[in-house]
């Protein structure tokens, strides 16, 4: 009986690792499944054999926690898309006034406004689609 235990608890820990691991080199694509540029990096990522988990902004919000790695890494400029009509719905005093604070705020309040996609892979973070940084990556 002990030893079937320690056995279990070494493969509990097995996996664990395992699955710290997997997670460690995981890539992974964020934003909105319906946006073609979204859809134009998955294709690009399963033509390519590249394994990558989706993080879908509308099912399962913003990752508040990374947001911000992106933005102090990144600036909150490159993320915050001012083109779209999410931008364009916002009433003038709150566009005239952001600052990193509130860019944050409103990207999570309106995941829509974050340039899409952003690809996630360790350290490397891209924003938008371009061929050419994928298949640096």
């Amino acid at each position: 009986m002990r030893r079937r235990r320690i056995n279990l608890i070494n493969l509990r820990h097995s996996r664990l690792f395992a699955d710290k691991c997997f997670k460690k080199n995981m890539t992974t694509l964020y934003g909105i499944p319906n946006c073609d540029t979204i859809k134009k990096a998955r294709k690009w990522l399963k033509d390519n054999g590249i394994d990558y988990e989706f993080h879908d902004y509308k099912k399962q919000g913003v990752p508040e926690k990374e947001l911000r790695a992106w933005v102090k890494k990144l600036g909150y400029g490159v993320l915050l898309n001012k083109r779209g009509t999410t931008w364009r719905k916002l009433d003038d005093e709150t566009k005239d006034s952001v600052d990193e604070r509130s860019a944050i705020q409103i990207m999570l309040e309106n995941p829509s406004i974050i340039k899409r996609p952003v690809l996630v892979k360790n350290k490397t973070i891209l924003v938008g689609f371009k061929v050419d940084e994928y298949s640096q990556l």
